[in-house]
Order: structure tokens, then C-alpha cells, then sequence
């Protein structure tokens, strides 16, 4: 039952983090049509029944039932139990999707869809987790939430069936009745806003008709922070791609979320160690791979302004000072944070050292790889690759990372050798070191990339184009 519940618990957020995953969830592509909303939820729940996922659930919701229907009043009401459940958590998706459609297929809406990352990446270690803490306790942990939700629909269809195998007529009787209110509520719900939607105006947009009052205040102080010329102008205008490119925001959404749990997540479950704090800066260093990808055709306007390979060197130098603006600070939070949860605070300069020698190599890796394997990012849908450029992705972030790790080799080595040399009290050199020789090669990897971009500059706008 609880496995069913969380499966509704899908189906019903599923759609607000993926409306575009599936278009028969958009109702106003219909609004056209001379079809009235009883029929058409007819219509939509029958064709909402054919996929994957009411293929899943009904497997997953009828071995459930299975397990559960002991006995011939059991099994009678299994079959009931089951259609309900798959019912109620079809209707439940398109209910919230119907809803909620007119923000979802916004401009603001597609933002909210980069919380996906965030969410399913917190929601994996969550559950990792929870199934470590609940294997070592035992399932009897779980039966006071199995209480509550065998009255919560869909699992009440299924808690029916315990029921109706414990002899337990009446209650198995409310909970199926409570199952179909459930269902029948959703419905109308699920009606009431297709009416909605095909008799009132889309009124989604108006509020991106109004000015923006705030956008010189903004613009101005980002710019007082910035340095002056060409070096804060590609500063400013990758920071803000960060913020309102979609899937420029999801990246860096996914990368924060993913480089601050996994260090986190394996230090509160006794397992970790303090180098995984080095994996936060891995990252969000990955972000410098590609980086004329992120503005498609738009790249033309950028290959406008560079003449030289000095123009080159200079927009390659502000994208990394812009990536570096954010990555330091996290970096050295996630470090602190990390090193903390295992209380060996002694081991903080040097876990940073390494930190910043790696993405000091990922950015020198990263600005040569962009102008040597430059590759389109599709707008629409979920795709980061243009079809026929999965090889050129392939080899500029795996061949990046690759050398990457070469590059930091001699940073790794003197850690090694001051551990294994008994001089561990001198670690904290590392930190000096490390930010040194990142420096140092991110500096060298940008002069080294700068005329490879200035010569090949149509090229590099006809691959970014492709999507």
C-alpha cells in the first residue's frame, strides 16, 4: 500500500516537472474543437489509459493486490481494487496537468521544470537513505504509516482487499466507496477546468507586457560588481544566461544539487570521506564544457566582436571568471560543510587545494574543448544534444574530464607523497599550491584555446546552430 501511495504521489507531481514529456496532457490544443468537456474526459481518460506508465502501474497495483488477496471475498474485491487504483492515478495526473496548464506551457512555468533536478536528485538520496535506515530496523518501522495511508486513496482500494482477507466486510466496502468518491472527484475536477480553459482567454502572458521596473536597477548593480570592459560585459552576459536560459539554469540546478549531496549525503551515513568534497567542484567545472553550445545561433552576435585571437582569449577568460564567481565559494562551502559532518577540520586546506587545482584543470580543459568540440543544445524538450552530435558531446566532456585528471596528477601526487611520507602536518600547503597551479592552467588553457576559436569561428557557429 505504501509503495501504491507513493506511486500516485508520481503521478500526481510528474506532470508540473514534465508537461512537455507528454502532449496529450496539454487540453488546450483541443480548445479549437467543436467538443464539450464531459465527453471529452471521456474521451482523454479511455486514450490516458494507453502507455507505459498505466501499463506499470496496473502491473505494480495488481501484484500488489495479489499479495494481499487472501481468500475468495479477497480476490472479489481485488478486481474492483485494481481498476480503481490505476484509475485514480490516471485522473489524478491529468486533473493536476489540466489544472495547472496554462503555467506550465509558460516561459515562467518551463523555469519551475528545472526544480526536476533538483528534486529527483534530493529524492534518490532520500531514498538511498531510507532503504539503508530501514533495512537495518526491519519493515515493522513502516506499519503506523501503512495505518494511515490504507484510508488515503488509491492504496484505500488496496487496503480494501487486506481488509476484505480479514473478514473485515464493512471496511473494505468504505474504503472502495472512499477509493470511487475519490475518482469521481477528480474527474469533476479535471472537467470543471477544461471547461475553464476552452471559455476563458488566455490571460498567462499579460504580465510579461508589463515593464520591468527593476531590470536598470539590476543591471546596474551586477555591473558595479563586474570589471569594466569587454571581461565584465561576457561576465554579465553569462550570469545572466544562468539565470534565465532554461537550460542553462537546469544545469547549473542539477550540478549544485548533485555536488552538494553526494559529499553530504555520504558523510551522514558514516561512509564518506573528505576528498568527496572535491566532487562539488568536479561538478559545476563540467559547466565549462561547451560553452558556445549555450547560446545557439545567438553565437553569431559573440563572433561578431572577436577579430583576434586576443578577443578570443579575453571571452574565453570572462566565461571562466564567471563560472569561477559561483564555484569558488560553493566549493569551499561544501568542503567546510563536508569536513565538518566527519570532524576532521584538519584536513580542510588540503581537500581545498585539491578542489581548486581540479577545476582550475576542467576549465583549461573545458575552454579548449569548446572551441575544439563545439556542439549544439536543442531549446525545446530534454535533449542536450542535437541529433548526429552525441560523439562530439561524448568526446568533449569524457576527453575533457580525462585530460582533465592528467592535469592534476602532479597536485595528487604531493598529496600522496606527504601522506605516505609521514609529513602529513604539511598538508596545508596543498591549499596555496593548489590554488596556484589552477590558476595557472586555467590561464594557460584559455591563451591555448584563444586562437583555435578566432580561426575557427564559422565553423564553431555552424555546429552550435544545428538544433
Amino acid at each position: 500500500m505504501l509503495l501504491v501511495a507513493l506511486l500516485a504521489l508520481g503521478w500526481a507531481v510528474m506532470p508540473l516537472f514534465f508537461p512537455s514529456g507528454d502532449e496529450t496532457l496539454d487540453p488546450t490544443r483541443l480548445v479549437m474543437l467543436p467538443l464539450r468537456p464531459q465527453p471529452l474526459v471521456r474521451a482523454l481518460l479511455v486514450a490516458s489509459l494507453v502507455g507505459i506508465g498505466p501499463l506499470f502501474t496496473l502491473c505494480l497495483a495488481l501484484g500488489a493486490a495479489i499479495a494481499l488477496a487472501h481468500g475468495a471475498a479477497a480476490s472479489f474485491v481485488a478486481v474492483p481494487a485494481v481498476a480503481l487504483t490505476v484509475l485514480v492515478c490516471v485522473a489524478l495526473a491529468r486533473a493536476v496537468a489540466a489544472a495547472n496548464i496554462r503555467l506550465l506551457t509558460s516561459r515562467k512555468g518551463r523555469d519551475l521544470a528545472v526544480l526536476s533536478g533538483l528534486v529527483i536528485a534530493v529524492g534518490a538520496q532520500v531514498v538511498n537513505f531510507g532503504a539503508q535506515k530501514l533495512g537495518s530496523s526491519g519493515l515493522d518501522t513502516l506499519d503506523p504509516a501503512a495505518d494511515v495511508v490504507r484510508w488515503i486513496p488509491p492504496a484505500a482500494a488496496l487496503g480494501a482487499v487486506d481488509s476484505a482477507g480479514e473478514g473485515a466486510y464493512a471496511k473494505a466496502a468504505a474504503q472502495l466507496a472512499l477509493t470511487a468518491l475519490a475518482l469521481f472527484a477528480l474527474l469533476a475536477l479535471w472537467q470543471h477546468s477544461l471547461t475553464r480553459l476552452m471559455t476563458t482567454p488566455d490571460g498567462s502572458t499579460l504580465a510579461a507586457a508589463e515593464p520591468d521596473k527593476g531590470t536598470s536597477r539590476t543591471s546596474g548593480a551586477l555591473g558595479a560588481l563586474l570589471p569594466q570592459g569587454r571581461t565584465g560585459t561576457v561576465m554579465e552576459r553569462s550570469l545572466r544566461y544562468v539565470w534565465r536560459d532554461p537550460k542553462t539554469k537546469a544545469a547549473w540546478v542539477t550540478s549544485l544539487a548533485i555536488g552538494l549531496i553526494v559529499p553530504l549525503f555520504n558523510a551522514l551515513q558514516g561512509t564518506g570521506s573528505v576528498y568527496f568534497a572535491c566532487f562539488a567542484a568536479g561538478m559545476l567545472g563540467i559547466l565549462m564544457y561547451n560553452q558556445f553550445g549555450q547560446d545557439t545561433s545567438a553565437f553569431w552576435m559573440v563572433a561578431m566582436t572577436i577579430s583576434s585571437p586576443r578577443d578570443a582569449y579575453v571571452e574565453l577568460r570572462g566565461r571562466a571568471l564567471a563560472l569561477l564567481l559561483i564555484t569558488l565559494p560553493y566549493a569551499t562551502l561544501v568542503s567546510a560543510l563536508t569536513t565538518a559532518l566527519l570532524g576532521e577540520w584538519h584536513a580542510l586546506a588540503e581537500v581545498l587545494g585539491l578542489s581548486f587545482a581540479l577545476l582550475g584543470a576542467m576549465l583549461a580543459t573545458g575552454a579548449w574543448s569548446s572551441a575544439r568540440f563545439p556542439y549544439s543544445i536543442p531549446q525545446e524538450g530534454y535533449k542536450n544534444v542535437a541529433p548526429g552530435q552525441a560523439g562530439l558531446a561524448w568526446i568533449s566532456i569524457f576527453g575533457g574530464m580525462v585530460a582533465a585528471a592528467l592535469l592534476c596528477a602532479p597536485v595528487i601526487a604531493l598529496a600522496i607523497w606527504l601522506h605516505a611520507s609521514g609529513s602529513a602536518s604539511w598538508s596545508w600547503l596543498l591549499l596555496p599550491v593548489g590554488a596556484v597551479y589552477g590558476a595557472a592552467i586555467t590561464e594557460g588553457g584559455a591563451r591555448l584555446a584563444a586562437p583555435r576559436l578566432a580561426r575557427r569561428l564559422p565553423e564553431i557557429l555552424a555546429a552550435v546552430s544545428k538544433g
